[in-house]
């Protein structure tokens, strides 16, 4: 596709200010209930700002609402009920199938359970998590607990379906990389929960409201079955409302959409890639007549039996957007005790040049970033306004630069917040006083992308980062109460066992300024400079037809002697199994341990650590995801043969 890159000072000079629309935008489940995502209010800014009327609904935060209470648990226990009434029926007629046999099994297993009593736990896990009693990690250990148990009851419901609390890691039996399986499961009953999270959270409200355009933002793979789910819905209901999709998933699968065209007959009318805040408000000007459909940038739709993708790609100017706008959601009902809210300075990656990576696909126009003073004046506003005091910034890798001005500014205004983010570790922030400043400035966590120990390695991911520098930037970090959470993976092609060796080493090596640890395995994402150049890399990349709209590909290496897929994935099992115990945290989310590190004063924190569990108890909870930075879960994605691949969250799309 050929694209004319289209860059404006913040409105379009031939936008248009005729009929205004009322539009609601919805934040499908499966999110980590602790904040909201900055997406949806980034778009209300800026359709509010232009006259329209914006309902902003998280539907992820009221899921786990309605999962946790009794309304749902009893209906969800009737619902066990009928099914296992039509089994023993069936059974008595014409015998059951293996699948039958075993629904009725975990049906049965199920009926002892008090729901009452469920439900009761349940809404008192809830208040745990609301208030001052979070800080108690015995207390807060038991709500997460209950929360999975509640999970797996109302997996009972949907069997064969696993609806996972946290880490996001449901799994409804159907495979997101493979464009019919996504569509059947749209309306499959049996699996399917979020049909009747539709129905009883999304249709009420879309027949409450009656916007003339439903926005659907979707940023990861977690979400795609329930952001699809409600699109299908909606349309089915109301097929008068233009229903939109949008998100880095949506950005990511751009190539293929526009050969499914079955999507926008029956699930969307529209789609939007790259980022949105502008792209939405110029689309409803073309819905209510005042804009050519060809004139709105970054829009793939349908149009005389065809999906057409404009060609034209519209990039925002950081510095003109306006401030997010956080009216209309439930900022008291996530599962915390205080407020948290998500800000972005960056579009992008400074850095972007890792040769692994592609959160860049979200963005056409790579990095761009607001001045530390503007950081300074927005935080402060949504500080006042929101009456908050713990922010995300969410930014792809916070640049140094901006790092040291924020936090002197923070300083310089006495702003008193508190704050984390993801960073490089960098030369130019290795001076004690940097790090000092950092901490009196309100940073409390901050969340390292190391990939990995080995200097000749990290130069073949173009990461270019020294053991030194690397070492250095914990010590001060930690030295002066900063969380330090490191992200490293086996086997990235060219990587020799005993490299992999030096990252597991270098981990148990600087234990005392490292509080927390996420190991994975290479994944070839779809859309890295990996991918697009295997050859160079000396891999295969292994496509598989029926695997249409993949997020990343199974590979193998062109020659021995490196950490094969298989190996990076042992390996990981075996760090999980051996070493892993030190790290091993009782709590549940990264926001969570934020607030406690906040609450706390410093990064010494040993009540929320599980290191007086036995091995074997470490590994049982890391299964059941008691642990909070597990390694990921292999999935079929992408996969060969039966080979596994897995697709690791994104974060922070802008719509």
């Amino acid at each position: 596709m050929t694209s004319e890159l289209i860059k404006i000072d913040g409105t379009d000079p031939n936008s248009k200010s005729g009929r205004k629309l009322k539009t609601l935008l919805l934040f499908p489940p499966e999110w980590v209930p602790t904040a909201p995502y900055l997406a949806l209010p980034s778009l209300t800014a800026v359709l509010r700002e232009n006259g329209h009327e914006v309902i902003q609904k998280d539907v992820n935060i009221e899921m786990y609402d309605l999962f946790f209470s009794d309304m749902f648990l009893i209906w969800v226990n009737a619902r066990m009920a009928q099914q296992l009434r039509t089994l023993e029926a069936k059974e008595q007629v014409e015998g059951l199938t293996e699948r039958e046999i075993n629904h009725k099994a975990c049906l049965e297993e199920h009926q002892g359970i008090d729901v009452m009593d469920l439900a009761e736990q349940a809404e008192r896990a809830k208040h745990i998590n609301r208030s001052e009693e979070f800080y108690d990690a015995d207390k807060l250990e038991w709500a997460l607990n209950t929360f999975r148990e509640v999970m797996r009851y109302i997996s009972a419901a949907y069997f064969p379906a696993s609806l996972v609390y946290y880490p996001m890691e449901s799994n409804l039996g159907y495979r997101p990389g493979v464009s019919s399986e996504v569509l059947a499961c749209l309306d499959d009953e049996q699996v399917n929960v979020y049909r009747d999270i539709c129905r009883q959270l999304v249709l009420p409200e879309v027949s409450k409201e009656q916007p003339d355009v439903v926005g659907v933002s979707i940023g990861t793979q977690m979400q795609l079955l329930a952001g699809m789910t409600f699109c299908k819905m909606i349309k089915e209901t109301f097929p008068h409302i233009h229903v939109t999709v949008g998100g880095n998933v949506i950005t990511r699968l751009q190539e293929d959409l526009p050969k499914k065209e079955q999507f926008f007959t029956s699930v969307f009318d529209s789609a939007i890639l790259y980022e949105g805040e502008h792209a939405l408000l110029w689309l409803l000007e073309a819905i209510a007549g005042d804009r050519d459909w060809t004139a709105v940038p970054n829009l793939m739709y349908r149009d005389k039996g065809q999906v057409r993708v404009n060609p034209e790609i519209y990039t925002e100017k950081t510095t003109a957007l306006p401030l997010p706008d956080f009216e209309g959601l439930p900022l008291d009902t996530y599962f915390v005790p205080v407020r948290i809210l998500p800000y972005l300075a960056t579009r992008g990656c400074y850095w972007g040049r890792c040769k692994f990576c592609d959160h860049g696909q979200g963005y056409f126009d790579q990095y761009r970033g607001k001045p530390a003073g503007d950081v300074i004046r927005e935080v402060k506003a949504l500080k006042e306004k929101y009456q908050v005091n713990h922010f995300l910034f969410a930014d792809e890798s916070y640049p140094p630069a901006l790092f040291k001005k924020v936090s002197q500014l923070l300083v310089e205004e006495d702003l008193n917040i508190n704050w984390t983010t993801l960073i490089r570790f960098e030369e130019t922030l290795q001076d004690p006083e940097i790090w000092k400043l950092a901490a009196k400035s309100g940073c409390r966590t901050l969340y390292y992308g190391m990939e990995s120990a080995s200097e000749r390695v990290l130069e073949l991911m173009d990461k270019h980062a020294k053991k030194s520098v690397i070492e250095n930037n914990l010590r001060e970090a930690s030295k002066v109460g900063i969380w330090n959470h490191v992200m490293a993976f086996y086997g990235f092609p060219g990587e020799t066992r005993e490299e992999a060796e030096e990252t597991r080493q270098f981990l148990l090596d600087n234990k005392p300024h490292i509080h927390s640890v996420e190991l994975f395995y290479f994944v070839a994402y779809r859309h890295t400079p990996m991918v697009r150049n295997a050859d160079k890399f000396g891999i295969t990349i292994h496509k598989q037809e029926e695997y249409d709209i993949p997020l990343d590909y199974y590979y193998t290496l062109n020659e021995p002697g490196g950490v094969s897929c298989r190996e990076a994935m042992q390996m990981c099992e075996d760090f999980y199994r051996n070493d892993f115990e030190p790290w091993a945290v009782r709590i549940n989310a990264r926001e969570q341990v934020f607030l406690y590190i906040s609450k706390f004063g410093n990064n010494k924190l040993p009540q929320i650590y599980a290191s007086q569990k036995s091995p074997e108890d470490i590994r049982s909870d890391r299964v059941s995801g008691l642990i909070t930075w597990p390694v990921a879960k292999a999935d079929p994605e992408g996969g060969k043969d039966g080979e596994p691949g897995m697709t690791r969250v994104v974060s922070h799309a802008a719509f």
